[in-house]
């Protein structure tokens, strides 16, 4: 599987926000800005994420987007799949017409079944992390940036 950038940045986006939210809606320009991803690209994928209802919009003074379910009800193969980037590792791109033919060529497919079922695994994985868990991630690596380490000197009795 080859996860494109609007996967990663509709995913990065989207943790970024549930990090966010409990202070109200967040903005598209300060999700731009700190994770340096184009406004109108931000635009794009919230507008498909939205259309999944994965998040919803605030209008007008203070507005932005929440999530729209909590952050452990939405997983990464939720995000991945609101921005149409399609889970595929086999040649044929999964097409249902394939059955596992080698167009270039007019036979079998003889690894076919091998990345059908890698695709299988790897939705099984991302439908199995939520956002929760993500940004529970990144707030346990924040705590431990913030841990100061002492050292005393070791003095020789």
């Amino acid at each position: 599987m080859r996860l494109t950038t609007k996967g990663r940045f509709a995913v990065t986006a989207m943790i970024d926000l549930a990090l966010r939210q409990d202070k109200g809606p967040v903005t598209l320009a300060g999700i731009s800005q700190r994770q340096e991803i184009s406004l109108s690209y931000l635009e794009q994928l919230f507008g498909k994420l939205r259309r999944h209802e994965i998040v919803d919009s605030v209008r007008g003074p203070g507005g932005g987007y929440n999530l729209a379910r909590k952050a452990e009800d939405v997983t990464v193969a939720d995000i991945i799949i609101a921005v149409d980037e399609p889970l595929d590792a086999t040649q044929c791109g999964g097409k249902a017409s394939c059955n596992g033919a080698d167009h270039a060529h007019g036979t079998r497919c003889m690894t076919h079944e091998l990345w059908s079922s890698l695709n299988a695994k790897m939705v099984e994985y991302l439908d199995s992390v939520s956002l929760k868990d993500l940004v529970d991630q990144q707030k346990q690596k924040a705590e431990e940036a913030n841990v100061v380490v002492l050292h005393r000197p070791h003095l020789a009795a």
